[in-house]
Formats: C-alpha cells, sequence, structure tokens
C-alpha cells in the first residue's frame, strides 16, 4: 500500500509525504534490511515460521506463520488480536526474525505469541482505512472528556484495531489517574472497547513526531528503537554548558543524542593525566581549570591568589606530575608552556568601496545633477551661402 502524505526519500512510495509517521503501512519507518534474504535454509531444517509485523507509528510485535502462508517485505496480514483480529504490514521475515526476537528476548516457541491469520483482502483493507480516518475525531473528543472529568491526563494518540471493534488510547500524566469514569464515557461514545495505555515523553515525542534543534527529524521518530537513560554526566564530559534549555529536547528530557559521541570522549579522556592532582611549584601549587579535549591542552591556575591561566599541554602536565613524585619541584608552570606562532592575518581590501553599510545614508549635495554635463550653448552661424 501507498500512502499520500509522505516526504521521505529512497525506498519509500511514491507521494508519501509524512516523514515515516504514516498509519497507512505504506512507509518503510524503522525497516530493517534483511541481509539474509538470500540465503537458501540448510537442507533438512526447516524455515523459521514467526515474521515481524509493523503496526501505527512503528509499532513491530512478532507473529506465527502456522499455515506456512508466502510472506514478503510489505505484505498486509491480518494477525490475532485481543481480541478479534489486527491489520499490519510485513517488515521482516526469515532468520533474521530469529535475531530480532533473540535481542528482544522472545521466546518463539512460547505459546504467547499470536498467530497469523490471512493475507488481508480487500474488506478487511477497506474497513482497517475507515478505522483509521476515526482515529484523529476520536482523539480531540476523548480530550474534551478528559477535561469536562477534569482529568490530570494529556491524551496525545489513539489507535484503532484493524477490525474496527477496539481502540487503544495512548496518554501522558504525572501520577496516577483514575478513569474509570472516561473509560465508560468513551465507551458509550464509540461504541468499541477501550484500552488506556501510558506512556513516557519520550515514547510521546516518538509518535508525535517533529524537527530537533539539529533542523532534522527526531531520532525517536525514524529510527531511534530503544531509550537509553541520559544524566547529566555526559554533558559534563562533553564539556557542554549545563543549560537545560539547550540540552533537552522535545520531550522536556535529555536528548538522546547526549550518548551518542559520549565513548569517544570517555576513550579520549583516559588519555588524559588526573585532574583532582595538584601540580606544585617553587611558585606555589596550581589546581586544574579545564581542559580542550581536541587539542591535548589543560588550564591550571595558582592557588591562594588571582593568577591567569596557564596554558600546558598534557605532556607536559604528565611530566610536571611525573618531578612530583619523585620529590622534585619545577621552577614554575611558564617554563613548560610552549611558544605560540603568530599567525598572519589576512587584510580585507576595499576595492570596490561597498564595506560601508552606511554608504546609503549619506546625504547627497543638493544642486542641479546635470549641472556638469549641460552642454554650452554655441552661437548662431550665418549659413554658408557656398
Amino acid at each position: 500500500m501507498a500512502c499520500s502524505s509522505c516526504s521521505s526519500g529512497g525506498g519509500l512510495p511514491a507521494g508519501c509525504k509524512n516523514n515515516g509517521t504514516c498509519s497507512s503501512g505504506g512507509c518503510d519507518k524503522l525497516a530493517v534490511y534483511d541481509w539474509l534474504a538470500n540465503m537458501e535454509t540448510p537442507a533438512g531444517q526447516k524455515k523459521f515460521d514467526c515474521v515481524e509485523v509493523r503496526f501505527k507509528n512503528g509499532r513491530k510485535e512478532y507473529y506465527r506463520n502456522e499455515n506456512e502462508l508466502p510472506m514478503v517485505m510489505g505484505d498486509v496480514v491480518a494477525v490475532e488480536g485481543s481480541p478479534g483480529h489486527d491489520i499490519g504490514t510485513v517488515s521482516l521475515t526469515g532468520e533474521l526474525v530469529r535475531l530480532q526476537m533473540r535481542k528482544r528476548k522472545i521466546d518463539h516457541e512460547s505459546h504467547e505469541v499470536k498467530k497469523v491469520y490471512r493475507k488481508a483482502s480487500q474488506s478487511d483493507i477497506e474497513k482497517w482505512q475507515r478505522a483509521q480516518e476515526r482515529e484523529v475525531p476520536t482523539m480531540y473528543k476523548a480530550r474534551e472528556l478528559a477535561l469536562k472529568g477534569k482529568l490530570k491526563m494529556k491524551i496525545s494518540d489513539v489507535e484503532f484495531q484493524g477490525d474496527d471493534n477496539k481502540a487503544t488510547f495512548f496518554y501522558t500524566a504525572d501520577g496516577r489517574v483514575d478513569f474509570r469514569m472516561l473509560i465508560k464515557d468513551l465507551a458509550r461514545e464509540f461504541g468499541v472497547r477501550i484500552e488506556m495505555r501510558q506512556i513516557g515523553a519520550r515514547q510521546e515525542a516518538a509518535r508525535l513526531g517533529g524537527i530537533g534543534s539539529c533542523g532534522r527529524e527526531l531520532c525517536c521518530t525514524t529510527w531511534l528503537t530503544d531509550f537509553r537513560s541520559v544524566n547529566t554526566a555526559a554533558a559534563r564530559y562533553q564539556q557542554l554548558a549545563l543549560n537545560p534549555q539547550k540540552l533537552a529536547g522535545q520531550c522536556g528530557k535529555l536528548k538522546c543524542c547526549l550518548n551518542y559521541e559520549l565513548d569517544a570522549y570517555l576513550e579520549e579522556f583516559k588519555t588524559f593525566p588526573d585532574t583532582n592532582v595538584r601540580l606544585k611549584t617553587e611558585k606555589g601549587e596550581a589546581r586544574f581549570v579545564k581542559m580542550d579535549i581536541f587539542r591535548g591542552v589543560m588550564w591550571y591556575c595558582y592557588t591562594g591568589e588571582f593568577s591567569a591561566f596557564v596554558e600546558l599541554k598534557r605532556n607536559s602536565v604528565s611530566e610536571i606530575l611525573r618531578l612530583n613524585k619523585a620529590g622534585e619541584r619545577p621552577k614554575c608552570l611558564e617554563d613548560f608552556c610552549e611558544e605560540k606562532e603568530e599567525t598572519k592575518r589576512l587584510d580585507f581590501k576595499n576595492v570596490v568601496g561597498q564595506d560601508d553599510l552606511k554608504r546609503f545614508d549619506k546625504k547627497k549635495p543638493k544642486g542641479n545633477r546635470n549641472k556638469g554635463n549641460r552642454r554650452k550653448k554655441r552661437p548662431n552661424r550665418a549659413p554658408n551661402k557656398n
């Protein structure tokens, strides 16, 4: 199936403009490349009978293909629901599904793994599309009922089951919410089975989508599937300003991208000397102030009095620590400073005279502009009779 609202690029159906967040099943959001697709099953070994099925907003679950139906990625199938059946899109088949289930610690031989009923017929798909059209109006109406009941919760999304007999409401709340009366009102209003599911702020941002401070789509919306804990220590190691407005994402939590380069920073920190040890010199003790990881530079200043920062290479700091350990004290830190080569700055030469921003504000002298260009009148000459 192809949707008509997605702007994603390669590998997506033509005309798709929803950046991978559409619910029609046409987008390959969070798709996995099946690098085992061309490998044949060894003789005597049965083909793996589980498939991965994708639903709205990248939700994926695993089902057993007991009837051995021929399936490929992109097929729309009817699977077992609770109760009834649901409609989803096959996102992965074969041996790679076994690896994905092992990664998520799901036993494929367990009886809890649900079944694939059949490939979806045209009537199943039409019913599924009608159920999807009800989701947005249902969400707005549910918000009105929650406000009417004075419940401190935010309903962020609604997902209807493929058979249109069940609706799952996703909400966020700071504490515990008693929504028993809300469930009765929703069941009376929409005539379906109601399920309330509480999600975190990051899961809500992943479902709603958006643009991050980097100018690209949110990682949790496009490709990030697992949310690891992020703390302020990651920002300290990367020497970032502890500004909550800059470190927090649209979910209000610390950005997940703070963990992306953290391992590289921690590995580089191992090459620096211990910053808790003070440098001892004849001039006095010096304490660590800051460092530049990329340049391999550390700054120290003398204790007890106001002094300027002294820039030292990490090799020089290691040398001073080695001397202190041997019971020696250098004269001062300045002896270990490296001379900086002065770089010549290229001066800007004003060729056309257009560097002044106030050149249009200058008043022009008054007078006749054509005065200089006026041609002098010539005396009338007598006509030449010849």
